[in-house]
C-alpha cells in the first residue's frame, strides 16, 4: 500500500471526478491505489515509501541547492551528468568547491558523457583528478580511448548527484553553464548558448536516495572504471517524509524501455488529465496515438514544448506532427521566451515524473536516462504549478494558424522529420 498520509491536495479547477460504475465518486484515495497496483509491477526498480521531494523549479535554485550539499558534505560525493562544466553558483565554482572537499578527505567520483561534454576544457577534470577525484568519461567519441564496445550513438543523459549516500538530485538540469544565464537573458535572434533556460530538478532525502546511487555505480561497473575509493557509499537511511516514489534507470540494455511503459500505463489509466513538458517533443507512434485518443475522449491533454532549441530540427519535428492532437481537442503551448528543457510529467493528481527523459525516440532506444516517478498529489500539485506558469508565459498554438502555416515551414518540418528517427 502506498503512505497516503499528508499527500491530499487541492482539486480548484480540475473537472468533476468521474464516477464508479454504482454512481459513487472515486476518491482520491481510490485513485492514487489504482496507479500505485498497475505500476508496481512494471519494473523491477522498487517503489520506495517514506521520502522527502522537494522541487527545485529553476536552474540557479538547482545549483544553490546542490553547491549547498557538496560544500557540508563529509564523507563522499558522486556526480554522473551529460554536460558537466565547472560551473558557478554565488561566485564560487564547482572546482574549487570539490578541490575543498577532496582536501578534506571527501571521496569524489565523477561521471561525464563524452559528447555531451564534449566543451568543457580537459584543465577542469585534470585538476581534479590529480586531487584524488576518480573520473570517468562514459562512452568516449574517439574509438582509441574505449573500454568498452564502441557505441557512440549511446550517450549518458543523465542528471544525477548524490552526497554522502543521504542527499539526491535528479531531473533535467545539467552542470552546465547555460543556467547561468539570468531570466532577463530572454532568448534574442535564437542565441540558445546566452538564452535564458527554463528547466527543474528535484532534491531527494529518504530511502530512495539508494536508488539513485544504485544506478551511478551501475554505471561506474558497465564502463569498467577504476574501483572506486572506499566510503560509505550506502549508509542505513530513515524515513525522512511522506513521499511514495520510484527511480527509473533506463538504457539500451534495458529488454524493455522502462520509464516509457510507466508513462503510457500512467497515460492509459489516466481520469482527468494529462500534461506533459519536454525539451524534445517528438514522441514515439505509439505515444502519439495515445495522446490523440485521451484527448478525444475528453480529458484535459495539454503539451508544453519549445518554440527555439539548441536542436532546432527537433522543434520542426515535433510541429509536423501536431495536427492530431490539435483536431483532438489537446492543447499545445510553445516557450518563446526561453530554452525549454525541463522534463515534467503530471497524470490526474496521483501520477508525477521529473526527470531526464525527453518525449522522443532517442530517450526510449539510445540514451542512458534517469527518472523519479512520485505517487501522490503533493508533488503532482507543486509540478501542476510550474506547468501552468510555463502555459501563461507560453503561446498556445491555434489550430487555424498551423493549418496555414507557410511553404517555407512545411518544408522544414519535412526534412526534420526524416532524421527523426536520430532525434
Amino acid at each position: 500500500m502506498p503512505d497516503l498520509d499528508g499527500l491530499r491536495g487541492p482539486d480548484a479547477g480540475l473537472p468533476r471526478r468521474p464516477s464508479r460504475p454504482n454512481g459513487a465518486p472515486i476518491s482520491d484515495t481510490d485513485a492514487l491505489q489504482q496507479q500505485y497496483e498497475m505500476q508496481r509491477g512494471l519494473s523491477a526498480s522498487p517503489i520506495v515509501f517514506g521520502n522527502r521531494v522537494t522541487l527545485l523549479p529553476s536552474g540557479s535554485e538547482t545549483f544553490q541547492a546542490i553547491f549547498q550539499a557538496i560544500s557540508q558534505a563529509r564523507d563522499s560525493i558522486n556526480l554522473e551528468y551529460f554536460i558537466l562544466a565547472d560551473v558557478q553558483s554565488d561566485g564560487v565554482q564547482l572546482s574549487q568547491l570539490l578541490l575543498e572537499r577532496l582536501a578534506s578527505g571527501v571521496k569524489v567520483n565523477m561521471i561525464y558523457d563524452s559528447y555531451g561534454s564534449r566543451e568543457t576544457p580537459a584543465a577542469f577534470f585534470d585538476a581534479l583528478r590529480k586531487a584524488g577525484a576518480k573520473v570517468l568519461e562514459f562512452n568516449p567519441v574517439n574509438p582509441f580511448s574505449v573500454r568498452t564496445g564502441w557505441s557512440p550513438n549511446d550517450r549518458d543523459h543523465r542528471k544525477i548527484t548524490v552526497v554522502d549516500g543521504r542527499i539526491g538530485f535528479t531531473g533535467g538540469v545539467n552542470l552546465d553553464t547555460a543556467y547561468q544565464n539570468p531570466p532577463s537573458a530572454g532568448i534574442a535572434n535564437g542565441d540558445t548558448r546566452r538564452a535564458y533556460w527554463r528547466d527543474t530538478a528535484i532534491r531527494v532525502d529518504g530511502p530512495a536516495v539508494a536508488e539513485l546511487q544504485k544506478l551511478f555505480f551501475g554505471t561506474w561497473r558497465e564502463q569498467k572504471a577504476p574501483a572506486a575509493d572506499p566510503a560509505d557509499y550506502f549508509p542505513a537511511l530513515s524515513r525522512a517524509g511522506v513521499q511514495t516514489i520510484r527511480i527509473i534507470g533506463s538504457s539500451p540494455e534495458n529488454q524493455s524501455p522502462l520509464y516509457y511503459a510507466s508513462l503510457l500505463t500512467a497515460m492509459q489509466s489516466a481520469r482527468r488529465r494529462v500534461w506533459l513538458c519536454s525539451g524534445y517533443f517528438v514522441p514515439p507512434h505509439q505515444e502519439s496515438e495515445e495522446l490523440t485518443r485521451i484527448a478525444r475522449a475528453g480529458l484535459d491533454v495539454r503539451i508544453v514544448a519549445p518554440a527555439f532549441s539548441d536542436v532546432q530540427s527537433a522543434v520542426y519535428a515535433a510541429r509536423a506532427a501536431y495536427g492530431d492532437l490539435l483536431e483532438a481537442g489537446g492543447h499545445i503551448y510553445e516557450m518563446r521566451d526561453a530554452v525549454l528543457h525541463a522534463k515534467l510529467a503530471v497524470v490526474d493528481d496521483t501520477w508525477t515524473a521529473i526527470g531526464s527523459s525527453n518525449l522522443d525516440r532517442r530517450s526510449v532506444v539510445f540514451n542512458n536516462e534517469v527518472d523519479t516517478v512520485v505517487l501522490g498529489h503533493d508533488t503532482a500539485g507543486q509540478v501542476e504549478a510550474v506547468m501552468r506558469h510555463y502555459m501563461d508565459v507560453a503561446r498556445e498554438v491555434d489550430l487555424g494558424r498551423w493549418d496555414h502555416r507557410s511553404l517555407r515551414e512545411r518544408m522544414r518540418e519535412l526534412q526534420a522529420r526524416v532524421w527523426q528517427y536520430w532525434m
